[in-house]
C-alpha cells in the first residue's frame, strides 16, 4: 500500500503557484507518517512550494485543513477522486465542522489521529475505509512516536525544527478555534519522550508549536530543567501570566528560550474583557508597561499578536495598537484580522447579530482574498478595516521599523545571535506580508481563465 500526504496551500497569486518562502516542516504529517506502518510506503507533497503529481500511483491521499486551505483542500481531494483514488481529510477545520469536510473526501477524521490512524490505514488495505473516525482526545498526546523528518528533506524549509511538548490550552478565548477544538482542555507529553525526540534529529535551533507552552506551569518547569544540558535555542507560544512565576521564568531563560509568541490582542481594556482573555488581566498600554518590561529584563525576543476588529475597536485605536508595538520596538508583530472560525463562540455571535459576510463562509467564497475582513466590525466599515490591519503590518515592517527596533539592547541586540535572528527574519516576513496580502484562496477561479 501507498499513502500520499498532502500539505494545502492557501492559494495562488495570479497566474502562478504562490511559493511561501517562510515555510516551515508541516509537523502534523510527519507525526501521521510516523503513525504509519512500516509496510506501507509514505510520500508527502507540500503544495505550498511544489507541484502535485496527482497521476502518480497511491492507494490513500491524506490531506491536513485548516480553514485557511480549506477550499485548497477540496479541490486536491477532488482532483485525487476523479482518478479514483480515496482521499481522507482531518485537522482543525475537520473538528470544527466535519459535516462539510466529509462532503468533499471519502473518510473524515475528527480529533487527534493517534487513537484511530493505525485502524484507518488496516481499514483502507481491506477495502472497508469508514466514512468517519473519531478520535477520543489522547490524554497523552503523541505517546512513544517521533514525528518522522525523512518525509522532509530537500523539500526547502526553514532551518528549524518544530516539535511539540503539549496541545490545547486551558483559556476559553472568545475567537480561538484550537479552544473549541480541545474544548478548553491542556494535554502534555512525558518530557523523557520530548528530550528523545531533540536528541533524534540535528538541529540546535527549536520551535516548540505549542498553543501555550507554560499553560501548566509545573510541568513546564520540568520540561525547561529538562533542556538546560542539552544548550539548544528555542521558541514557543505562552500566555502573558507567565511572568507571575519568577521561577518559571529563571528555568525558561535558562533551558535556552529565545522569545516566545504572546497574544497581547489588544490595549483596550474593553476588548479585552469582551474577547475573555483572563491571562492579560485588564488590558492597556499602561498594563503592559509593567510586562514588557520584565519581558526585557528577561532577555525574551517577543512577537506580540494582535486581533483588531473588536467592537471596542476604532480606525484610531487600530492605528495607536501598531504604534505601541513600533515604540516598544518588538522583534515581530502581528495585526491579525479578527477572524470568526466556525463553531467559536465568536461565530455565534457575529451569526446572531447578522454581522457575518460571504454569506457566513468566507474560507469558501470565491471573493474572499486573505488578510480581509469577514465581518462587519462595530466602528468602521469592513473595508476599513481591511485597509487599516494591512496598514499596521505596512507600518510595522516598513524598512524604517525594522532599523529602528533592531536597536533594543536587552532583547534583539542582546547577543550577536539574537540581532542575526532579528536580521534574517525581518525581512523575510516582511516580503511575506506583501505577497500574501489579498491572496486568493484555492485555484479553482484562476484554471478557469
Amino acid at each position: 500500500m501507498k499513502l500520499t500526504l498532502i500539505k494545502p496551500n492557501i492559494g495562488r497569486r495570479e497566474h502562478s503557484l504562490y511559493v511561501d518562502e517562510g515555510r516551515m516542516e508541516p509537523l502534523p504529517l510527519g507525526i501521521l507518517a510516523a503513525l504509519t506502518p512500516e509496510d506501507v510506503e509514505v510520500v508527502m507533497y507540500d503544495d505550498r512550494m511544489e507541484p502535485i503529481p496527482y497521476d502518480e500511483p497511491t492507494d490513500l491521499v491524506a490531506i491536513t485543513v485548516e480553514t485557511f486551505t480549506a477550499r485548497r483542500a477540496y479541490e486536491i481531494s477532488a482532483e485525487y477522486r476523479k482518478r479514483g483514488v480515496k482521499t481522507v481529510m482531518g485537522g482543525m477545520h475537520a473538528m470544527l465542522i466535519p459535516d462539510e469536510v466529509a462532503e468533499h473526501c471519502d473518510c473524515v477524521m475528527i480529533g487527534d489521529a493517534e487513537p484511530v490512524w493505525k485502524d484507518m490505514i488496516e481499514d483502507c488495505k481491506n477495502g472497508c475505509l469508514k466514512e468517519k473516525y473519531t478520535a477520543v482526545q489522547p490524554v497523552c498526546p503523541q505517546q512513544g512516536i517521533i514525528a518522522r523528518r525523512d518525509i522532509f528533506e530537500g523539500k526547502g524549509y526553514l532551518p528549524i525544527t518544530l516539535l511539540q511538548f503539549s496541545r490545547g490550552c486551558s483559556h476559553k478565548c472568545s475567537f480561538c478555534a484550537s479552544s473549541v477544538y480541545f474544548d478548553a482542555h491542556h494535554y502534555c507529553r512525558p518530557v523523557d519522550e520530548v528530550v528523545r525526540e531533540i536528541k533524534s534529529q540535528k538541529r540546535k535551533l527549536l520551535f516548540f508549536v505549542d498553543d501555550n507552552i507554560v499553560c501548566n506551569r509545573e510541568k513546564a518547569k520540568e520540561l525547561f530543567r529538562a533542556l538546560i544540558p542539552l544548550k539548544i535555542h528555542w521558541v514557543s507560544q505562552g500566555s502573558m501570566d507567565m511572568l507571575q512565576d519568577r521561577e518559571l521564568m529563571e528555568l525558561m531563560v535558562k533551558s535556552g528560550c529565545l522569545g516566545l509568541v504572546i497574544g497581547f490582542e489588544s490595549i483596550s481594556p474593553e476588548c479585552i474583557s469582551d474577547m475573555n482573555k483572563g491571562t492579560n488581566r485588564k488590558g492597556s498600554a499602561n498594563m503592559y508597561a509593567s510586562e514588557i518590561e520584565q519581558l526585557r529584563q528577561w532577555g525574551l525576543q517577543t512577537w506580540a499578536a494582535f486581533t483588531v476588529g473588536h467592537d471596542g475597536d476604532t480606525v484610531e485605536s487600530i492605528r495607536a495598537t501598531c504604534d505601541f508595538a513600533i515604540k516598544n520596538k518588538f522583534t515581530f508583530a502581528a495585526f491579525n484580522i479578527l477572524m470568526p472560525y466556525p463553531n467559536t463562540p465568536l461565530y455565534e455571535k457575529m451569526k446572531a447579530e447578522g454581522r457575518l459576510l460571504y454569506d457566513g463562509k468566507w474560507w469558501l467564497h470565491e471573493d474572499y482574498r486573505f488578510n480581509y475582513s469577514s465581518i462587519v466590525p462595530k466602528n468602521m466599515t469592513a473595508d476599513e478595516l481591511t485597509e487599516i490591519s494591512f496598514d499596521c503590518r505596512r507600518r510595522f515592517n516598513s524598512p524604517g521599523s525594522i532599523f529602528t527596533r533592531a536597536f533594543e539592547i536587552h532583547t534583539n541586540m542582546r547577543t550577536p545571535y539574537r540581532f542575526m535572528t532579528y536580521l534574517i527574519y525581518n525581512p523575510l516576513f516582511r516580503k511575506e506580508v506583501f505577497k500574501k496580502q489579498g491572496l486568493r484562496f484555492g485555484l479553482e477561479s484562476d484554471n478557469k481563465e
